[in-house]
């Protein structure tokens, strides 16, 4: 009897010991999920969001092409929200993107720029790219809020160089300048690069007319025919953007002006804009790589959704805040390999 007793006191030891080492392991799995969760997606592959108003807009459906196409090369679960021009619908966007733990990083087009901040907090522990409409460096953050794109003010110096060579280097220049949206990064920083190329090589620019034609054609014809009224001279047509450029050459055409005389340029390198440079109604664009710029995002998300730095990814700045992806621009000379 003493030694049956013995023995189920030690078969009893026995299973009290099991039940405390499967309660233990239980609890380390349990805190294993949660730190995988914080974050997002608790699987071993990087999921991304891309938030953005739309995906009509020529540029911006380019760009979320190249988004995705990044995604599926680099083997990243993709998917896409459209906000609309809604602020507080693109936050709540991000607020659910964030809670429903599936994505280990943003992509954002901001609707507007000096919302930054409350995007950021929105996302919570998700790190942003934010990308097309470069937001203040005040509020990115090396290795958590970056902004991969390219440097505005290339764009618009490029268009002043090109045009300014075509018409032989004149000491004054009457131009029309068309913009975008109030506020955009892009707006701002090619308009600005225009002026500036020209008070750099001490030309007397006089902008006879400047309007925001907010991206697209029809608002350039619109504006344009405001600008016939003044009755006024002009040499040329900057266009912040293809599309715009495309309203400028058909209003010249429906005006009686022969496009060849009257160099129209644009930004983005579309299939129109360079359909438009090979038939010589406009005299060049500028690349906006929507491809490099997509794969450059996509990048930058994997390097920071996995804790690490961006600085290995191509065109990244030292301060762990850019990745720049160069313009290019387009005339005839090289737009073949752009259509």
């Amino acid at each position: 009897m003493s030694i049956e007793r013995n023995y189920l006191k030690k078969v009893a030891n026995s299973v009290v010991l099991v039940l405390v080492v499967v309660m233990m392991a239980s609890s380390l799995v349990g805190c294993a999920s949660f730190a995988m969760s914080v974050g997002g997606n608790t699987s071993d592959k990087t999921s991304i969001c891309f938030i953005t108003n739309d995906v009509e807009q020529p540029y911006r459906k380019l760009l979320a092409e190249g988004i995705q196409k990044a995604a599926e090369d680099a083997g990243v679960s993709f998917s896409l929200e459209l906000c609309g021009d809604d602020v507080d619908s693109q936050i709540k966007k991000v607020e659910s993107a964030a809670a429903s733990g599936k994505y280990d990083a943003l992509v954002c087009r901001l609707v507007d720029k000096t919302t930054i901040l409350q995007v950021e907090v929105a996302a919570g522990d998700l790190p942003i790219a934010f990308v097309n409409n470069e937001p203040s460096t005040d509020y990115l953050k090396a290795d958590k809020y970056i902004f991969a794109g390219s440097y505005e003010q290339e764009a618009g110096r490029y268009q002043a160089e090109y045009v300014w060579n075509k018409l032989g280097k004149p000491s004054t220049l009457n131009a029309i300048i068309l913009e975008g949206a109030p506020g955009h990064s892009g707006t701002i920083g090619r308009t600005k690069a225009v002026k500036n190329f020209f008070a750099d090589n001490n030309v007397d620019l006089n902008i006879v007319f400047m309007d925001y034609a907010k991206w697209t054609a029809e608002g350039a014809i619109e504006k344009l025919d405001m600008f016939k009224i003044t009755n006024q001279d002009f040499d040329c047509i900057f266009c912040n953007n293809d599309t715009m450029a495309l309203g400028a050459v058909q209003w010249l055409k429906d005006n009686g002006y022969n496009p060849a005389d009257y160099p129209v340029t644009g930004v983005d390198a579309t299939a129109d804009g360079c359909a438009l440079v090979k038939s010589g109604d406009m005299y060049m664009t500028v690349l906006q790589d929507a491809k490099g710029q997509g794969n450059a995002a996509v990048q930058a998300c994997i390097k920071m959704a996995n804790g690490q730095s961006i600085t290995s990814v191509d065109g990244a700045s030292e301060d762990s805040k850019y990745v720049w992806v160069p313009f290019v621009p387009v005339d005839a000379s090289n737009v073949a390999q752009y259509q």
